[in-house]
């Protein structure tokens, strides 16, 4: 899709500080430090909107992204990250929880992992949860261009494998050195939103 207009509108932590209206609403998640920020700037080609942090675990908010006025972008709290405290992991769980399990605009999850290495048991935990709920999941290996071309089937395999991927579900090599899959994942952001084809960059 070529993007003309991403805006951040709002940060969230409960319902009532969602935006309203109907607009279809795609989840971003992963683990903390996985590149989901540097994927999502890579698709809305943009350099900074989605701030990329040296510190994991800053994003403590639900930060919505308006798309060309016809699709909200959700960036979640990155999960995994140990020297966030118990008492702040079981917060931004529940804010989590709430939004994903109460969102009738929500249509799909963009599950980012590490093309590198296996899926870690927090990988597999949320995308378990995801499945349990019955969302949609667009799981993007990234990290490509650090593999490879010759192995990148082996590592897709793995990651398949370890998620176990549900039918329906679909997974994108990714990599936001290059653009790799930029063109893939729009085109699986579209189908699950329910805007079309519309996939030119």
């Amino acid at each position: 899709m070529k993007v003309t207009k991403a805006d951040i509108v709002i940060s969230a932590v409960k319902p009532a500080q969602y935006p309203e209206g109907n607009l279809p609403e795609i989840a971003l998640a992963g683990r903390s430090n996985v590149g989901k920020s540097s994927f999502i700037n890579k698709i809305l080609n943009r350099k900074s909107l989605a701030r990329i942090s040296s510190k994991p675990g800053k994003t403590q908010t639900l930060n919505f992204f308006l798309i060309n006025d016809i699709i909200h972008f959700v960036d979640v709290p990155g999960y995994g990250y140990a020297k966030v405290s118990k008492t702040e992991r079981e917060a931004w769980g529940k804010m989590i929880e709430t939004y994903f399990t109460t969102r009738e605009q929500l249509k799909a999850t963009v599950l980012v992992v590490d093309l590198r290495h296996e899926p870690t048991n927090d990988d597999v935990m949320m995308y378990n949860f995801l499945k349990h709920y019955e969302i949609p999941v667009i799981v993007v290996a990234t990290k490509a261009d650090k593999i490879p071309k010759g192995k990148w089937q082996k590592h897709l395999k793995v990651v398949k494998e370890a998620l176990d991927i549900a039918e329906g579900d679909e997974i994108v090599l990714f990599s936001s050195e290059t653009g790799l899959g930029k063109d893939e994942a729009w085109k699986a952001i579209y189908r699950f939103a329910g805007l079309g084809n519309n996939t030119t960059s």
